[in-house]
């Protein structure tokens, strides 16, 4: 298939701080992407998912966090977006995602439901503390998430949505 037969989704993730400014992510294991090894590729991603029928951006953020890590919590402004082919998920997508703050008061999470709604194995949840976040050699989607998130914790949150790039599209 090529890049512009793939099929359009439009995806709410969120990026949640704890009270430590510490950045969630899930780490997932591609189906069917391989590293220069021949093992699997794993990446870690922002919770998040695909729009239902009749929801906006933020109900879906909202229904996804409930989903994924089990919060009901307040979803605060869109502060950045990525656009374009993306092929490491079992179904590759034209993904036209957008991001969204949110801060938790505590770091409690459940994802006891987490792998049950998703198309690649989850391997599990971290807690990234900036500084690691911006120098670690894991694959980390998308490209700029680091340096975003070290601006949200120095307090300069974007006005406007940064636009960020796939790294491994």
């Amino acid at each position: 298939m090529t890049d512009s037969a793939l099929p359009i989704r439009h995806i709410a993730r969120a990026l949640v701080f704890d009270p430590q400014d510490r950045l969630l992510l899930i780490r997932y294991e591609s189906v069917h992407a391989r590293g220069p090894d021949g093992r699997p590729k794993t990446f870690w991603f922002m919770p998040g998912g695909g729009l239902e029928p009749g929801e906006d951006h933020v109900e879906a953020c909202r229904r996804e966090l409930r989903e994924e890590i089990g919060r009901e919590t307040e979803i605060g402004p869109q502060i950045a977006a990525c656009d374009g082919p993306f092929h490491l998920f079992k179904q590759s997508r034209d993904a036209r995602e957008r991001y969204f703050l949110v801060r938790l008061p505590d770091d409690q999470v459940d994802t006891s439901l987490l792998a049950e709604t998703e198309d690649n194995p989850v391997l599990g949840t971290h807690w990234w503390p900036i500084n690691e976040l911006c120098t670690t050699e894991e694959h980390i989607e998308p490209a700029g998430l680091g340096e975003l998130a070290r601006a949200v914790v120095e307090d300069s949150v974007p006005t406007e949505p940064v636009r960020l790039t796939w790294r491994d599209a």
